[in-house]
């Protein structure tokens, strides 16, 4: 098992004990066919019941992972005719964002997506999938065209936050999140937005203001990266785990909050175990919203957004009888 997780060692150990013995069947020439078929039976209930009780943190560190499919990944197994299209027409060519044009189920649409690394060149030359002031401005470009010309926007997400350093200040960065922000509430076509990996601060919610955020069931989804808040109450990074325990960061937390409208069932061990599987369910879910919001107009379209985003922190008060104050 490449990349295999600490949480994983039990199933890195079977798994062991299985290539042994069928080495061991090969070498010797006996037939071990139905000791292997038992181990094999026991490997799947025993991953199905590990990943059916992970923890908050050890779901921040499937997300992570290393071999997690990207945007690119997912849009070359989910979409057709996918055009690439590049620059944000100010700066230059940010690639942790990456985005064009496509058609899901030969309905024309347009794809954006965070875009982290195959290696440590590739994270290096993609900012680790945190995008610069010009990512976001890319991003933009291509929904106001996707708006003009009446086409449906789907967005991956995939950050742990926009790109903090001294280059993305000097370019704007708070403003490009902020218009981003403004514009993509005001768009007229449906908007889609997945959360595939770690959405990570306002870089996230630069490209996950839609009427429908879907998320895999590992993903996670916070205001501020596990690390920058242990950073914050701790000043102590390592502490991530903790902190991912307290944030209320996963799929599930997220749904009962209605920030998010879906979870989005993820292969056994995870979307980084079965690429096909993974995007053959979220396409079945986008194309399923796709059509729910196909029959709304623009303005419609506009309100459900509005309404989507002005319902969620709703909280109640509780009348103090006795002390007569609000507690």
């Amino acid at each position: 098992m490449a990349g295999e997780l600490p949480f994983e060692k039990p199933l890195v150990e079977m798994r062991q004990k299985i290539n042994e013995l069928k080495q061991f069947g090969q070498d010797k020439g006996i037939d071990f066919s139905d000791e292997i078929s038992r181990l094999e039976e026991r490997y799947a209930e025993l991953e199905t019941e590990i990943y059916s009780n992970i923890s908050p943190h050890q779901k921040m560190h499937v997300a992570r992972h290393q071999q997690r499919p990207t945007s690119l990944d997912l849009i070359q197994l989910i979409f057709t005719d996918f055009i690439e299209l590049h620059g944000d027409r100010l700066f230059g060519d940010d690639l942790a964002v990456v985005g064009g044009l496509a058609k899901l189920d030969g309905i024309p649409v347009t794809v954006v997506g965070q875009q982290r690394g195959k290696d440590t060149k590739d994270n290096i030359a993609r900012f680790f999938g945190s995008a610069h002031p010009e990512g976001f401005r890319k991003a933009l470009r291509l929904m106001q065209q996707a708006d003009k010309f009446k086409r449906p926007i789907i967005t991956f997400v995939d950050t742990k936050g926009a790109y903090p350093g001294n280059t993305a200040e000097e370019r704007g960065q708070s403003e490009a999140i902020a218009r981003n922000l403004r514009e993509m509430s005001a768009l007229g076509v449906p908007v889609i937005c997945v959360i595939i990996g770690e959405g990570g601060s306002g870089g996230a919610l630069a490209m996950a203001v839609g009427n429908r955020v879907l998320m895999l069931e590992h993903a996670i989804y916070s205001a501020i990266s596990p690390n920058g808040a242990a950073s914050i109450l701790w000043k102590d990074a390592s502490k991530a785990d903790q902190a991912a325990e307290a944030m209320k960061i996963t799929a599930n937390d997220l749904l009962g909050f209605e920030v998010i409208e879906e979870i989005i069932t993820e292969p056994v061990g995870g979307a980084h175990r079965d690429y096909e599987t993974t995007a053959s369910t979220i396409r079945e879910s986008l194309i399923r919203h796709l059509q729910e919001l196909s029959q709304m107009d623009r303005e419609a379209l506009k309100e459900d957004r509005y309404q989507k985003f002005r319902k969620i922190g709703e909280f109640a008060f509780e009348q103090s009888l006795s002390a007569g104050v609000i507690e």
